[in-house]
């Protein structure tokens, strides 16, 4: 497509979730008390697990890891959104779209390879405990989450970069309430095959990778518990699993909804209602999870209650 006459956009401006004025009060309360809730739960988590000595294993190190990522997800949209919801014109400068995209995707992504992480880490619990402490020593720990975090960062790069070499000449309104990458390339006068393969290709590998991870770790989970005598055990076992899968299903259940659903079926009222659950609601409701399924966490948080109601 020609752009030679291409009008200079400085900034984008979002269609935001709802056009309609009397309910953008309601809304930003709405989300105000998510968000709030988002950040005080994750951080508690991370505070929870430091403080209890009993939570020093590598599972819940994880945990504060994925803690961490949840908060910084949901802060890298929600804090603009809730700005939005007060203001006309919900307007962004190109420099903080790119921003606000390369975190968001970054963190996106470490969160699914620090699930596939956690899977491996209750694989090699459940089935190889004797090489436990060997397989998930300290070290292997801390570089499993730097894998983590380094491939969402490099991977992140790559789109934003792309993304952002684009040529934006007919509009500036992005129709979403966040720079995600999909609208924006919808919105490009650019030739955009690159940006599609690349997002497709990087996209699949990084999913894959973290469900296949989840899945191999699962069915090698699922034979060893079968083959155990001891109902007890049986039963241990799966409640370790419990509120990981919980989160495996609703995260990446979300998102093979999201980018996998047949092309006919596509609404991008619909995908910004998807977005909103999987970028604002997930990062609030995975500390649920975790502390109403995980024993060691609610005896954890009445041991910090109780020290603090009857100080010494």
């Amino acid at each position: 497509m020609a752009v030679d006459n291409c009008t200079v956009f400085t900034e984008f401006i979002f269609s935001g979730l709802s056009s309609r004025q009397d309910v953008q009060g309601e809304l930003f309360a709405l989300f105000l008390l998510v968000y709030g809730f988002t950040v005080i739960a994750n951080l508690g988590m991370i505070l929870l697990i430091r403080m209890d000595s009993r939570l020093h294993t590598p599972m819940y190190f994880f945990l504060s890891n994925l803690s961490f990522c949840d908060a910084c997800f949901s802060s890298s949209v929600s804090p603009k959104m809730l700005a939005d919801f007060l203001s006309e014109e919900k307007k962004i400068p190109y420099s903080l779209c790119a921003i606000q995209m390369y975190f968001w995707g970054a963190f996106s992504d470490a969160e699914f390879l620090l699930l596939a992480v956690m899977a491996y880490d209750r694989y090699v619990a459940i089935c190889n405990p004797l090489l436990y402490t060997v397989a998930m020593s300290p070290r292997n720990c801390i570089q499993l989450v730097a894998i983590s975090y380094i491939v969402g960062l490099v991977d992140t790069v790559i789109h934003t970069s792309l993304t952002f070499q684009l040529k934006f000449c007919n509009s500036n309104v992005i129709n979403h309430f966040f720079c995600d990458i999909p609208p924006l390339i919808a919105l490009s006068s650019s030739d955009t095959t690159i940006n599609e393969i690349v997002l497709l290709t990087l996209g699949s590998f990084i999913l894959g990778c973290s469900i296949f991870t989840i899945l191999l770790s699962y069915s090698c989970i699922l034979i060893t518990i079968f083959r155990m005598n001891s109902a007890e055990g049986r039963h241990k076992a799966f409640s370790t699993c419990a509120s990981h899968l919980t989160a495996v299903a609703i995260f990446h259940g979300t998102i093979l909804y999201m980018y996998f659903r047949p092309s006919s079926s596509y609404s991008m009222d619909q995908d910004k209602m998807t977005s909103v659950f999987y970028s604002v609601i997930i990062p609030m409701i995975n500390p649920l999870i975790y502390s109403l399924r995980n024993k060691d966490v609610k005896d954890a948080l009445k041991k910090a209650m109780s020290s603090k109601s009857y100080p010494r």
